[in-house]
């Protein structure tokens, strides 16, 4: 089959050739890929700047794929040949708290990713597609919106008429908009663009914080809530930024840590912490129930994944450096 694989650190070290089709083993299952989307994790793999001890030689990257199972192994219940299904990042976190090893058993690295004409799934680590939904914007969901699911929804127990602070118009962002919005909360949204700020309003942001002009945005969610800040704030910017966070936050508000675009460290101030009672929640996608859960979630609503260029196979490199560029919501990369 044709594969990408990563030969050594760097882009340029990406290099598409062929490898023997995997067969599934015992409760495995083997799927024909129809698209991959691309996450900030991928080309952070690539760069090697992410867990990069756990990345073995001839990597195929990319972990979130869709496409139909084309064959299964022995004691394979869940699914039989020609279900369309998604791939799961974590493919031993099942429910619950995640183990302290999940990383060891992650898609795009150390495991195979689905950058290729075909992938092995663990049957036990994956779920079926959205009816509504084409691979392509299926292979979306795994990482991006199951972060925001999980943040808002697993963890945060949102509900109607709660106030939620989202940062930028990344593929995490736009699901947390898409999915507060169709579940019934106020969606405050920051972003350096007026004109993404247009674009999101049109998926259900209530009101737009323009933080080039508006430095100090978080003073400003204080004012729109009426002096009280927000219910939940999705952070994806991390650094120092987390301050702000804590800051546009209500009194024993919802703080969720799901990104590090500005930095993977933070000089925090305790005592807005200490006194507002913040609930700061770390989120790193999320399990396989939440997933299941999700995708319902996705049909009753009709939520529509963003997907902002579809690229082909053989367009890979061209599709990591979209993703480095930034998007307005998601790059996938169609297989088949």
């Amino acid at each position: 089959m044709k594969a990408w694989q990563l030969h050594a650190f760097g882009l340029e070290h990406l290099k598409a050739g062929e490898v023997a089709i995997p067969e599934p083993k015992s409760n495995e299952i083997l799927i024909k890929v129809g698209a991959v989307s691309l996450n900030f994790r991928d080309k952070a793999m690539v760069d090697g700047i992410y867990l990069p001890h756990l990345v073995p030689e001839r990597l195929i990257p990319v972990s979130d794929a869709a496409g139909t199972v084309v064959s299964i192994g022995k004691g394979v219940k869940r699914f039989k040949v020609g279900d369309r299904v998604v791939s799961h990042l974590y493919t031993h976190w099942r429910d619950g708290a995640p183990a302290s090893n999940e990383s060891e058993f992650a898609l795009g690295s150390p495991l195979p990713g689905g950058l290729a004409e075909n992938m092995i799934l663990e049957a036990d680590g994956a779920v079926l597609a959205p009816a509504t939904l084409s691979d392509e914007e299926a292979s979306t969901l795994p990482i991006a919106a199951l972060t925001a699911w999980f943040s808002l929804v697993t963890y945060g127990n949102l509900k109607a008429g709660e106030t939620v602070v989202i940062q930028g118009t990344g593929g995490v962002s736009i699901f947390g908009i898409q999915l507060a919005h169709a579940l019934g909360a106020r969606v405050i949204l920051t972003t350096s663009s007026d004109e993404k700020g247009a674009r999101a309003r049109a998926l259900g942001a209530d009101e737009i914080i323009n933080y080039v002009k508006t430095p100090d945005w978080a003073t400003e969610v204080v004012r729109l809530t009426g002096g009280v800040g927000a219910d939940h704030v999705m952070d994806v910017a991390g650094g120092d930024g987390i301050n702000d966070s804590v800051r546009a936050a209500r009194v024993a508000g919802r703080v969720s840590v799901i990104g590090f675009l500005t930095g993977q460290t933070a000089a925090v101030d305790l005592m807005p912490v200490i006194f507002k009672q913040t609930k700061i929640q770390g989120i790193c996608v999320g399990h396989l129930k939440a997933f299941e859960e999700m995708n319902v979630a996705f049909d009753r609503y009709g939520i529509k994944p963003v997907v902002e260029k579809v690229y082909g196979f053989g367009e890979a490199v061209e599709a990591y450096r979209h993703l480095e560029r930034g998007a307005f919501g998601k790059i996938v990369i169609k297989i088949a």
